[in-house]
């Protein structure tokens, strides 16, 4: 990711602005600082992390020098173009920003005050407070400060004692994204937290564990019998979550998508029996050995070769032009659900993989994902999307498509059940598939064809490999 240095050096100190590390992106929010005012840094040091829209992504460093002023706090939505870190490269003047002429005695005034996180006091990330205005004065003379009620004491929550946590750069507790994002939510300072996994590092049980010890019970006052039950406070049994980041652009596409497109959905029961067989077989393969074979790379490949025999299902709806654009190439999605919410990264170029290479793509997406790591580049460019609602323990279901493709795959989950085979009743593995597309684009009788090679596939997915190529 190139960052470009957007504003020129004032007395050899370096403003970086917030860059758009996506596609058209107009803000972003600011996770966490590696660093504080006062640190030394080098050029493409990371310095801070970020979530957009899209992903979190952390931001290297433009400049080498020393960290000036933070101008941004955790948890702020900052704004693309806005200043968020100075840095003193050290080619400037004095540190306070006065004028050299005053040296001399003369009557020069200073131009610059001390930037904040500068000088010789210990600096803070916190902004200050606003000052609220003075009340205006009363009318009635003042109460003689005799005769002044008390003021009451303010009630203290006692917090258990515990171990300060391992931490990584510039003092930070080691947790992962997902337990940090959970951390703010709860309102938990990660920095009181007593880590117990490997390593130090902070799990996510730790963090509710701290945040069940601040919630110390209220004992409430006796009230006399025949006083009216006061009603009951639901404010303190309620969360409120803020839409914001990956959320709330993925709630935005899904609105969008659901009232632009028309959308078709079709069921379909498979037994895949040998797909299972098949699956343990290639587990036992040496070239498997390092990646994750499970049924979905088989639907994967089924839905490849579905897409090779009907290209028109990999396509997209231009408006502007008023043109349906078949794409030769798959990029293939995989939803997946993150604690951040909802994200779709796609394997690149999918058609054009071994099985055994799909494999691995498919394991450094999902790997990539439940890091909290899966980049913009990942989730631009899909062109056909699988959602494996299976792994909840779901049947069936109606996806919504990812907006700008034109058909989205729901695989459910593999359980036995009667079935009719080679003229018998017997147990056999069977799934559910559920495809829905763009009913501009796909009519009915190719989005059936599509659904039926997925499932042909799947009933012998050796036999349909020799047959189809």
């Amino acid at each position: 990711m190139a960052i470009q240095k957007s504003a020129p050096a004032v007395d050899g100190v370096q403003s970086f602005r917030l860059p758009d590390v996506g596609e058209g992106l107009i803000e972003a929010e600011l996770l966490s600082w590696y660093v504080k005012p006062g640190d030394e840094i080098k050029v493409n040091q990371m310095i801070c992390e970020i979530e957009t829209a899209k992903a979190v992504v952390e931001l290297p460093s433009p400049f080498a020098g020393t960290v000036r002023e933070l101008l941004a706090e955790e948890g702020q939505t900052v704004d693309v173009g806005a200043v968020i870190i100075t840095v003193d490269d050290g080619t400037g003047g004095s540190a306070s920003g006065a004028d050299p002429g005053a040296e001399d005695g003369g009557d020069t005034e200073v131009r610059e005050k001390p930037l904040v996180g500068y000088g010789e006091k210990a600096a803070s990330t916190q902004r200050r407070a606003r000052r609220r205005p003075a009340p205006s004065a009363p009318s009635s003379p003042p109460v003689p400060p005799s005769a002044a009620p008390p003021a009451p004491a303010p009630a203290v929550v006692a917090v258990p004692a515990a171990p300060a946590p391992a931490s990584g750069p510039a003092g930070r507790p080691l947790a992962k994204p997902p337990v940090r994002k959970l951390a703010k939510d709860l309102g938990v300072d990660l920095g009181s937290v007593a880590p117990t996994g490997d390593g130090g590092i902070v799990t996510r049980d730790d963090v509710r564990a701290a945040a069940e010890a601040v919630r110390a019970p209220v004992q409430a006052e006796p009230q006399p019998e025949s006083a009216p039950a006061a009603p009951a406070d639901r404010s303190a049994r309620e969360r409120r979550i803020p839409v914001k980041g990956v959320r709330k652009h993925t709630a935005a596409a899904m609105v969008g998508s659901a009232f632009t497109a028309p959308h078709v959905t079709e069921f379909l029961q498979v037994d895949v029996t040998k797909t299972m067989k098949a699956v343990a077989r290639l587990r036992a393969r040496p070239d498997f050995a390092d990646v994750r074979v499970s049924p979905l790379l088989l639907v994967a490949k089924a839905l490849l070769m579905a897409v090779r025999r009907h290209p028109e299902i990999n396509a997209t709806w231009d408006g502007d032009n008023q043109e349906i654009v078949v794409k030769d190439y798959v990029n293939l999605g995989i939803a997946a659900a993150t604690e951040r919410g909802l994200v779709v990264p796609n394997v690149k170029d999918a058609d054009a993989m071994t099985l055994s290479e799909l494999a691995a793509g498919l394991k450094r997406l999902t790997d990539t994902a439940r890091a909290g790591k899966t980049s913009p580049a990942d989730m631009s460019g899909g062109t056909i999307t699988i959602t494996n609602v299976g792994v909840f323990g779901v049947d069936a279901g109606t996806p919504i498509l990812n907006p700008g493709e034109a058909a989205i795959l729901a695989f459910g989950q593999i359980r036995d059940m009667p079935w009719v085979h080679k003229g018998e009743l017997k147990v056999r593995k069977v799934t559910t598939l559920s495809l829905s597309f763009d009913h501009r684009l796909v009519d009915g009788e190719l989005g059936s064809k599509v659904l039926r090679d997925i499932g042909t596939a799947l009933e012998d997915p050796e036999l349909t490999a020799l047959a189809w190529g």
